[in-house]
């Protein structure tokens, strides 16, 4: 079976973690302990999450007196992958000997008139207070937006229309690698109409979305998004919340999640189950295996009535 794996944010940093590299370097085991046991049965692609090794990228270039401006998210968002990437590799190659492993850095194509550009809605880098946030923006020319822990700056993320080292990737996967990439939704790029040359965009791609356009590119039998709760919940956080364990694309969308948590992650998995008539699940990462074999999670598939 050929699985797609979007590894949340939480991978390499859970909540409340400092983003040092020496946390990130401790916390990698256990991702490459829940891969590893699928890769032993199945061709593994395996996506991840950078929100927050993007934002200190952010910050960092930001405040970098030596810069005449900070560098563009798509220029940091590369940054990321190769690092991550790097991260990643080292430790599966401690987990799985002998297999091939191959990181990426991937681009993934938008279109320039995404009505996205006109509505920037994606968190990224720290919250500051509102005088502070005001100023930033003026300085650099940011959108900012109020964040529940105060101002932070707020992106366009327009959708994915597909990852261009697709067909690169089912190379290396039809030569046995386990293989990383579209990292943080990929780098978001444009391609000229008359030339196809390409240029990078300040954007984010959300990453579940990028995961499931690949999955489906890919011809994967199954979509996995591993988080840090072990199913999707209804009603979250209030006194009537409950698991779901089963839904249909319908049903994930009736629901209503929240766009800045399981939202995407939702929208995701009934994408690609609605388009390709595969499996698509979302769980806890520790639970990476039971998950695919039916055992843990929140499973969606496709609906009996439909078709």
């Amino acid at each position: 079976m050929r699985i797609v794996v979007a590894l949340g944010g939480n991978a390499l940093l859970r909540r409340g973690d400092r983003p040092d590299a020496d946390v990130q370097v401790a916390n990698i085991d256990r991702v490459a302990t829940a891969i590893a046991g699928l890769a032993l049965e199945h061709e593994i692609v395996v996506t991840h999450g950078n929100g927050p090794q993007l934002g200190l990228l952010v910050e960092e270039s930001a405040a970098d007196p030596a810069l005449r401006a900070p560098y563009p998210l798509d220029l940091l968002g590369a940054q990321t992958q190769g690092m991550i990437g790097t991260l990643l590799v080292r430790a599966l190659y401690d987990v799985l000997p002998g297999h091939r492993i191959a990181a990426l850095v991937t681009h993934t194509l938008v279109q320039a008139d995404d009505p996205a550009f006109d509505r920037p809605t994606t968190f990224v880098g720290r919250a500051y207070s509102r005088k502070i946030a005001e100023g930033l923006a003026r300085r650099h020319g940011w959108h900012i937006a109020e964040d529940g822990k105060g101002w932070r700056r707020v992106v366009p993320s327009p959708s994915p229309e597909r990852i261009l080292e697709t067909e690169t990737i089912h190379d290396l996967i039809g030569g046995g690698a386990v293989v990383l990439c579209a990292g943080g939704g990929g780098v978001p790029v444009t391609a000229d109409h008359d030339t196809g040359a390409l240029t990078g965009i300040d954007a984010i791609v959300d990453k579940d979305l990028a995961a499931a356009v690949l999955a489906e590119d890919l011809k994967a039998d199954f979509l996995l998004i591993l988080t840090d709760v072990p199913c999707v919940y209804a009603g979250y956080g209030t006194h009537d919340q409950r698991p779901v364990l089963g839904a249909t694309p319908d049903d994930m969308r009736r629901a209503g999640y929240p766009d800045g948590s399981m939202g995407p992650k939702a929208e995701a998995a009934a994408r690609f189950v609605e388009r390709t008539g595969g499996l698509a699940a979302i769980g806890a990462l520790d639970a990476a295996y039971e998950i695919v074999h039916g055992r843990s999670g929140t499973l969606v598939r496709p609906d009996p009535t439909v078709g």
